[in-house]
């Protein structure tokens, strides 16, 4: 069997079974044509790889320059696969199932003041070519920072999920899995505006013979949504607008900030699991360093001894 038929198999058995995002199959595939290639250079493929195949592999990874992460990406990659040719019936053994990754860089995520926030909300308002622009970019940064939702969740959101003014959003996550977040109330009345400018928007073009947008940020494009990438764009402008450095800002720092500014309110760390969608509570851990972090540098910057020693 050829490996474009093994990568096509797995895929769709991660989207059927596992209910895998799109970005998800998307990341698997391109990591296992680029194992498939290497392969092929050395007259093997994924049906005859050995042990020291994959292993090789790795190490040519590591000669490139990749991250820390994106071998140990790759590595589970190749041991997805393997486990469900196994299940499969396409081979007898699990090459990769020995093989050690080489862990994660453990680097705490960058995060945005209070501060930084507001800057950005405020900046949402005036960021736009037209009013409904403007009320869309509001919404979409009121939504999440008052969510913490990823940023593949928030554009996709179905207008159903915002009916009826909810106190609560149900937000399907990973795999599938469904959670509930409270909504603030500054997010709750941007959802309004917003709700209302484009109904009224559907309205026109539903009279033009156009379908409706079960989305609430609808777009032409092929997804039927603002797409992740044109998000990404647009919260740089804003930060710019802002006078935030776009450095610092993406969809994903939002999430980051959620989450820091709810642990320095006290918040409790399952509940903030909850709210993320973590399956695994280490990985919300990570937002303890992170203010453990920021606790110190405000102490170095601010405190008369440390000033006093400089």
């Amino acid at each position: 069997m050829a490996d474009t038929r093994w990568i096509s198999a797995f895929l769709e058995a991660q989207a059927a079974e596992l209910g895998a995002a799109q970005n998800t199959l998307l990341a698997y595939g391109r990591d296992l044509k680029d194992v498939s290639a290497w392969l092929a250079g050395r007259d093997r493929d994924f049906a005859t790889a050995a042990r020291g195949d994959v292993e090789a592999y790795l190490v040519h990874c590591d000669a490139q320059g990749f991250s820390r992460a994106t071998r140990a990406r790759r590595l589970s990659a190749i041991k997805q696969l393997y486990r469900f040719a196994f299940d499969e019936g396409w081979r007898a053994d699990n090459p990769a199932i020995q093989i050690r990754g080489p862990g994660r860089d453990k680097r705490l995520p960058k995060t945005l003041t209070v501060e930084e926030v507001d800057r950005l909300i405020a900046a949402a308002h005036d960021t736009g070519r037209t009013p409904a622009d403007r009320v869309r970019n509001t919404c979409l940064v009121e939504l999440l920072y008052a969510t913490g939702m990823r940023v593949t969740e928030l554009v996709s959101l179905p207008v159903s999920a915002v009916r009826g003014d909810p106190r609560m959003l149900l937000i399907r996550g990973k795999g599938g899995k469904e959670r509930m977040v409270p909504l603030s109330a500054p997010a709750r009345e941007a959802m309004t505006a917003w709700l209302a400018l484009r109904d009224t928007e559907e309205e026109a073009a539903r009279a033009k013979g156009k379908p409706p947008s079960r989305f609430l940020f609808p777009s032409r494009g092929k997804l039927g949504h603002l797409t992740r990438n044109r998000f990404y764009l647009l919260i740089k402008e804003i930060a710019v607008a802002g006078g935030v450095s776009p450095d610092k800002v993406t969809p994903h720092t939002l999430r980051h900030a959620f989450a820091t500014h709810l642990l320095a309110g006290g918040a409790d760390l399952r509940a903030i699991q909850t709210l993320l969608g973590h399956a695994d509570l280490a990985t919300t851990e990570i937002y303890t360093h992170v203010l453990d972090a920021r606790l110190k540098e405000l102490v170095e910057e601010h405190h008369p001894l440390m000033k006093a020693r400089d």
